[in-house]
């Protein structure tokens, strides 16, 4: 059966401190999920805002990952699919820090 959609998303980063807040927002037209992630310079580091940016979007999209994750397991736990037991939680990094 053919399916053809379109899902809206926005991103927005923000720095400050040497600390970059990036907020990943989808909109799937049934349902709106937000991401979060955060990169902080390391102070023997030089300031580098792109890698900021990249740390920080990587990590919202993860986190985005992770709540697509749930709701598509949900899902199929709601269709009678049998429970995955896939672990939901990412891996941490250098620097990397609870969003």
């Amino acid at each position: 059966m053919p399916h053809t959609a379109e899902w809206k998303v926005r991103l927005y980063l923000f720095e400050e401190d040497h600390t970059t807040k990036a907020r990943l927002e989808l909109d799937t037209g049934t349902n709106r999920l937000m991401g979060h992630g955060t990169a902080r310079c390391a102070p023997q580091d030089n300031d580098v805002p792109e890698i900021g940016d990249e740390l920080a979007v990587a990590r919202a999209m993860e986190d985005l990952a992770l709540q697509m994750k749930r709701a598509a397991y949900g899902d199929m736990q709601a269709a009678g699919a049998p429970s995955l037991q896939e672990p939901l939680k990412p891996c941490t990094g250098w620097l990397d820090t609870a969003t």
